[in-house]
């Protein structure tokens, strides 16, 4: 494979693009930096098709990055790789409103082929290239330049191996059969929703107790009110204020701004400041939310009570057993959270779907609903459908 010098302009990227554009697959990393911004900050993209790779500077004066962009988002000819790509998706959406598409993830189809919950590039290279991957720039400025070689080294090969894993692991996702139980999966990486920063919605990642509609209503202007000073500032959110902050105050709003001195996680300087004027204007503004606003009494925690509890152990380690039993990541199945709503008496849930529905969602179903059994076999603990264990015994009237 041709390992290209650092590509720091237009032509030279473009020429790369076009050639890309008639490969069947690319495979694509970025490096970025987010500690100090709202915003990631793309430092470095690294591409790489079974010919060539390069690492794009994206710093570079005068760097258009539209050929690249334009060959992930458009062209639907080529299959786009990534590993655990969530965040480099999240970067192209934020340049471009588009996602890459089509997509493959390989962390994700490792989960469909091995037990690998999540595995990291560096253990996915060992398993499949028997190749120990140096992790000695992982913590590197991606900001600063000059870049060295040795950093440009360690970030093409996070695309130069996986370009010749993926066609190896495509060959396996074929033999067992299951490459279309990714279909959904690449699809909903890929769905531009994910990556669309509403403030509106923003409550919705805020862990707090109970369904008050006015606490809640609280809830969301204040965290409306928190993207919107973040994103203004480009700092993260966090630097504003924390999740649990936000909580309280929604849940024991101060009565004046003088309170706001009072509050755990809030500087004192902002019981008479702009920004503390600010929020207290957001929260007096804050409405009660509809009944249609409301979650729903089962998304934030089902009541699952001592026997639901139990129901919910029970499928999780049903789970355990049918993850063992097909070779399958347990997460890929089901999500912890689904069974506890399924325990609880929800039955819109994606394991009672599709594939997952024919995998484990119908084994669990009859779990709930009593028709399943623990069984010990060979030593190995096993469920068994009900009638598999017990022979139904015929009973005779006898006349006195």
């Amino acid at each position: 494979m041709k390992i290209h010098p650092l590509i720091t302009t237009t032509e030279a990227l473009a020429e790369l693009c076009e050639r890309w554009a008639k490969a069947d697959f690319i495979c694509v990393d970025t490096e970025f930096m987010r500690e100090n911004t709202y915003w990631p900050e793309l430092c470095l993209v690294q591409v790489a098709d079974t010919e060539e790779a390069a690492a794009i500077d994206p710093l570079a004066p005068g760097i258009d990055l539209s050929p690249l962009l334009n060959l992930l988002v458009d062209n639907e000819d080529v299959l786009k790789v990534f590993h655990a790509g969530g965040q480099d998706v999240e970067i192209v959406y934020n340049l471009t409103g588009k996602t890459p598409h089509p997509i493959f993830d390989t962390q994700i189809a490792m989960m469909a082929v091995s037990q690998s919950e999540q595995i990291g590039y560096s253990n996915l290279v060992e398993s499949w290239m028997g190749v120990t991957v140096d992790k000695g720039a992982r913590f590197t400025d991606w900001s600063r330049r000059p870049l060295t070689e040795r950093q440009i080294d360690y970030a093409i090969g996070d695309v130069t191996y996986l370009a010749k894993i993926f066609p190896k692991l495509l060959a396996r996702l074929r033999k067992t059969g299951r490459g279309v139980w990714l279909d959904i999966e690449m699809e909903k990486l890929a769905d531009p929703e994910n990556y669309r920063n509403d403030p509106s919605v923003a409550w919705q990642r805020i862990k707090a107790a109970g369904r008050n509609p006015a606490m809640l209503g609280r809830l969301k202007a204040l965290a409306a009110w928190r993207e919107g000073e973040a994103q203004g500032k480009n700092i993260p959110r966090g630097r504003i204020a924390r999740d649990e902050t936000l909580a309280d105050l929604a849940s024991h709003p101060p009565k004046v701004q003088a309170d706001l001195a009072k509050v755990r996680g809030l500087s004192s300087g902002w019981k008479d400041n702009e920004i503390g004027r600010r929020l207290m204007a957001t929260l007096e503004a804050a409405r009660p939310l509809t009944d249609e606003e409301l979650p729903p009494r089962t998304a934030r925690g089902a009541p699952l009570g001592k026997e639901g509890a139990l129901v919910a152990d029970l499928l999780k380690l049903l789970l355990k057993i049918r993850s063992r039993e097909i070779d399958v990541a347990a997460r890929l199945l089901a999500r912890s959270e689904d069974l506890e709503l399924l325990a609880a008496g929800v039955r819109e849930l994606p394991l009672l779907e599709g594939w997952r529905f024919e995998q484990f969602g119908k084994d669990a179903l009859d779990l709930v609903e009593g028709k399943m059994a623990f069984a010990v076999v060979n030593g190995k603990l096993k469920m068994t459908h009900v009638d598999d264990v017990v022979e139904p015994i015929e009973v005779t009237a006898v006349e006195d």
